[in-house]
């Protein structure tokens, strides 16, 4: 089978700050890192002894058979090529890569896709030799990573077009084309571990202070001790600066029962942000649907 050429490069941004970035076995991924985050940790997982880089630190392991060597929600970003191809339990590789990854964070990789036309042609002659190699479907491995705990999954295809003779002949026989998906020789994934408008929240405030915010929202909300977490919400935003905004999209992300949680925190407080807060959080309901629009 052909390799693949490094593109998840593709996926990072001017908006994406990396301080700890995990390479695993793609190289080539290492010297294009460097120049874009030159202050940052980058750490090379690999199995071949020969590979090295001077700029990383390296590890020797198998990451298909081996623990990584690293704490829990410890890197920005996981990415490598083709990570899940050759595994005999692909879902556990990337459930337990999401544990690595900060609440923040995200996992480039890539697959093989299953039904772009030179796969199919292959199987059409007898001559598939994909035997020890997995190979996914778009649906298949988007419906993987969301049962291994990532948030939100972005895809972008890599194209090989295909002889417009045997693209009709395979459309006639019965293969849908949606997103041009015969031709698609490869997926780039972007996966990550929060959705994009809740990934900001956590990254502004310290993982107690989220914890704590959120339980004392709920508290109000289910009417449990509710003057005294009320009082506590208020000592909260004044302690840690929190503004209204982010109050407002905090409550939206977390409270099921809204007009519960206004009329107990209308009940104890007479704070001049309130309605502020309130009016906040309204706006960003869809009120034909009754859904939040983030």
């Amino acid at each position: 089978m052909e390799e693949i050429k490094p593109s998840l490069m593709k996926f990072i941004s001017g908006e994406d700050f990396f301080e700890k970035v995990l390479v695993v076995e793609s190289a080539a991924y290492l010297e294009e890192l460097r120049e874009k985050f030159p202050t940052a940790d980058i750490f090379f997982v690999t199995a071949n002894e020969e590979l090295t880089f001077p700029d990383a630190k390296i590890f020797r392991l198998d990451y298909r058979e081996e623990r990584l060597p690293f704490p829990e929600e410890f890197f920005d970003a996981i990415i490598g090529d083709l990570t899940l191809e050759v595994v005999t339990n692909p879902q556990d590789i990337a459930a337990g890569f999401s544990k690595y990854i900060k609440q923040t964070g995200c996992w480039l990789t890539s697959f093989r896709n299953i039904r772009h036309w030179k796969v199919l042609e292959r199987l059409m002659r007898g001559a598939f030799g994909g035997i020890v190699s997995r190979l996914y479907t778009r649906t298949e491995f988007e419906r993987l990573l969301y049962a291994s705990f990532y948030k939100e999954v972005q895809v972008l295809p890599l194209k090989k077009k295909s002889p417009p003779e045997l693209l009709e002949r395979l459309i006639t026989c019965g293969f849908d084309n949606f997103d041009d998906d015969l031709q698609t020789e490869f997926w780039l994934v972007r996966a990550s571990r929060s959705m994009p408008e809740l990934a900001l929240l956590k990254s502004m405030f310290t993982p107690e202070v989220r914890a704590n915010l959120s339980r004392l929202i709920h508290r109000i909300e289910y009417g449990v001790a509710t003057e005294d977490s009320v009082k506590n919400f208020w000592r909260l935003f004044d302690a840690e600066n929190i503004f209204t905004d982010y109050a407002a999209a905090f409550i939206r992300s977390v409270v099921v029962h809204r007009e519960d949680f206004y009329r107990n925190l209308k009940k104890f407080s007479s704070r001049a942000e309130l309605e502020e807060i309130i009016d906040e959080v309204e706006s960003l309901y869809d009120f034909d649907t009754g859904n939040r629009l983030l």
